[in-house]
């Protein structure tokens, strides 16, 4: 299929659009239809609007400084992230919940708003005791506990930048991080729970830090005890409890720049070391309480899950920072959505006796979640494991869902909307990045009529468009290349200490447009479609095919439920799609037989060509047990590349389990065998 081609979509389109209820429209953030429009005639005043709603120690006197390609949001004004998630919120909502917690062993834990305070006042004095001063950058390696939002909230009191490292990374991943940032301090725990098993995080920590010669202190928090089997460095390792008994719970918030440095966090390229994505201050938040309160329709009565782990940009953004900005209930959990509760108490889980998949559905009967926001990755594992786990909880509560990290397929936005929200709840599928900082293309659920796999429409604010190989706007219904035209106040500011790398990653290919790497196509309607990445787009024969286009027709075949697909190097047609697929349970396929094996593959293989044409049948399709993904959930396509292709396998550090790639190797070799 042709980059001009204006099939791709077509059958997407043709599917029915599902309204937002009158009920829900009637109660929603934002009913102003109108509002893309206004946001257009003036965008910079339509984000000042929405700065103002923000506490400032002192107003800003330039909404924008525009130098492509880098942006200063709201210059000359102060204010202090820690004082708007807070401070301004204990008058009237002191003694609201800021977070509910469960621990996977089933321990919980309810911290109101008050109480998130003074804990976040007196950590700052702990790190400020320990000679961290504004600027100074701390990196964190915790799991999923209050206590990492304490030391993120932490850190913006006190003008520190801080660097969350993903608690499921390796010691290497570790180092480098901190080395590239120049962390002074380390906060982490002793371990923690993931499938009934001990997560060594201290001592992942200890190996790191042993060449990371600007560390001087690592603080320790007790999440594990006497199990975790840890050792404490004297006088470079500290424990979180006993730094926090004395410390005073007097600390006010230093004032901070708009475009002071907020955080850092490393997102993997494709290839090279990991980009410290820098984000400020003013902008950031501005960006993150905006898409909260009209994506989210967050309200104090909500109790609000995003499954992310605060290792990603989500937590950052919709965990921590725009959830507590607006003044919401977060729902954090520690560990594996397919383990049970403890029956012998913490520390005494057994692998064999706690495999629950129903746990994630239990959690929000019994909490009455209102908000769940999760990735595509999640929903298809569930649909895999059968709609009757869900259907086994009281799942009323939920009155509104979210999709993100990747683009979903209708299937799975199908069996989201009908078996999680019965048809009642508005699905906001978001396309955003690490790099945008928050949303930036997501339905508006009071007023906006979605369609599955669809992002709908830029939030109001962001210019977005669809352009050719020479950044020229396509026509609608033509797929190409996702570009964003005009700056938004969240948008990463640089890459730490890597400028240049930032200007020619980001803004070379299509001068003055920000460049994300992913391929769209916007349909008659203004909806945008997401494809993935470009080095996704496959060109097959000289026609550009889109592996989610593959994907999403394996996915219907009832045998499947999950799919990658790769673009291998092919002699003839310069690249030849091949599928990785996993099966649905109960479908029957005997595993151990070939001759039944090969027959399935032969079947998808025709599956996919009858319904999107010859040249995007599979030249192969892989049946395996699993796919190598990261602890994010994304599938890792370079590392099935790198096995289709026959190459050595590179950086596999981010996967959450690297032995599928060595099974996966090995099978493929043995299939073409």
């Amino acid at each position: 299929m042709s980059l001009d081609s204006p099939s791709l979509g077509e059958e997407w389109q043709q599917d029915k659009s599902f309204a937002p209820s009158l009920a829900f429209s009637q109660q929603a953030n934002i009913q102003d239809v109108d509002i893309y429009a206004k946001a257009e005639a003036d965008s910079e005043g339509y984000w000042a609007d929405w700065a103002n709603q923000l506490e400032w120690s002192k107003p800003w006197d330039t909404i924008l400084k525009w130098n492509p390609p880098h942006a200063k949001w709201f210059l000359g004004g102060q204010l202090n992230v820690s004082v708007n998630c807070l401070d301004r919120q204990l008058a009237q909502r002191g003694d609201n919940r800021a977070i509910v917690w469960e621990g996977e062993p089933g321990d919980q834990r309810t911290i109101t708003f008050n109480e998130l305070a003074h804990e976040v006042r007196k950590f700052s004095n702990v790190l400020k005791s320990l000679g961290i001063q504004k600027g100074d950058r701390v990196t964190l390696y915790m799991p999923m506990v209050p206590e990492a939002a304490v030391a993120m909230l932490a850190c913006t009191r006190i003008g520190a930048v801080h660097s969350v490292v993903f608690g499921g990374f390796s010691a290497d991943s570790l180092k480098e991080r901190t080395i590239d940032c120049g962390s002074k301090l380390i906060i982490t725990a002793d371990g923690f729970w993931r499938r009934g098993k001990i997560v060594p995080l201290k001592h992942t920590t200890d190996e790191a830090v042993a060449d990371c010669p600007t560390v001087t202190n690592v603080v320790v928090l007790k999440r594990i005890g006497e199990a975790a089997g840890i050792s404490m460095n004297e006088g470079r390792d500290l424990w979180w409890h006993d730094l926090m008994e004395t410390a005073s719970d007097d600390f006010p918030a230093e004032p901070m720049d708009s475009e002071d440095p907020l955080f850092i966090l490393y997102t993997s390229g494709s290839t090279g070391k990991p980009k410290g994505i820098l984000h400020s201050t003013g902008g950031y938040l501005t960006g993150v309480y905006a898409t909260t309160k009209w994506i989210f329709d967050i309200k104090d009565s909500d109790l609000y899950w995003c499954t992310a782990d605060i290792g990603w940009v989500t937590g950052h953004s919709y965990v921590v920072y725009g959830p507590l900005a607006n003044g919401a209930t977060v729902f954090m959990y520690e560990g594996s959505p397919d383990w049970g509760v403890s029956d012998g108490g913490i520390g005494k889980v057994s692998h064999a006796q706690n495999t629950d998949r129903a746990r994630f559905w239990e959690m929000i009967e019994r909490h009455k979640i209102t908000i769940l926001y999760t990735a595509p990755t999640l929903i298809r594992t569930c649909m895999k494991w059968g709609a009757e786990l869900p259907a086994s909880r009281d799942l009323s509560s939920l009155r509104l869902l979210g999709s993100v990290g990747e683009p979903i397929n209708p299937e799975a936005w199908l069996w989201y909307n009908e078996h999680i929200g019965k048809g009642n709840c508005p699905i906001v599928d978001t396309w955003w990045q690490t790099e945008t900082g928050a949303i930036m293309i997501s339905p508006l659920p009071g007023i906006t009529s979605t369609r599955p796999a669809s992002a709908t429409r830029p939030f109001p604010g962001i210019v977005a468009d669809v352009v050719d190989e020479k950044g020229v706007s396509v026509p609608d219904g033509k797929k190409g290349i996702l570009v964003i035209r005009k700056p938004w106040p969240s948008m990463l500011r640089t890459l730490w200490g890597n400028d240049e790398r930032y200007k020619q990653v980001y803004w070379s290919k299509f001068p003055g447009l920000y460049f994300p790497g992913d391929g769209a196509l916007r349909d008659k309607d203004g909806n945008f479609w997401l494809l993935g990445r470009v080095d996704d787009i496959m060109l097959v024969a000289g026609h550009n095919i889109s592996t989610m286009e593959i994907e999403s027709a394996l996915v219907e075949h009832p045998a499947v439920a999950e799919a990658a697909v790769i673009g291998r190097e092919h002699d003839v047609k310069g690249q030849a799609p091949v599928a990785f697929v996993i099966i649905r349970e109960g479908h029957g396929l005997d595993s151990s037989n070939k001759e039944s094996i090969a027959a399935l593959s032969a079947e998808l293989k025709e599956f996919v060509g009858k319904k999107l044409g010859p040249i995007c049948r599979p030249e192969d399709v892989i049946i395996t047990a699993d796919l190598p993904k990261t602890r994010s959930g994304k599938i890792m396509r370079r590392l099935l590349r790198d096995i289709a292709e026959g190459r050595l396998l590179g950086d596999t550090t981010t996967l959450a389990d690297p032995a599928i790639v060595a099974s996966l190797k090995d099978k493929y070799t043995s299939d073409e065998s």
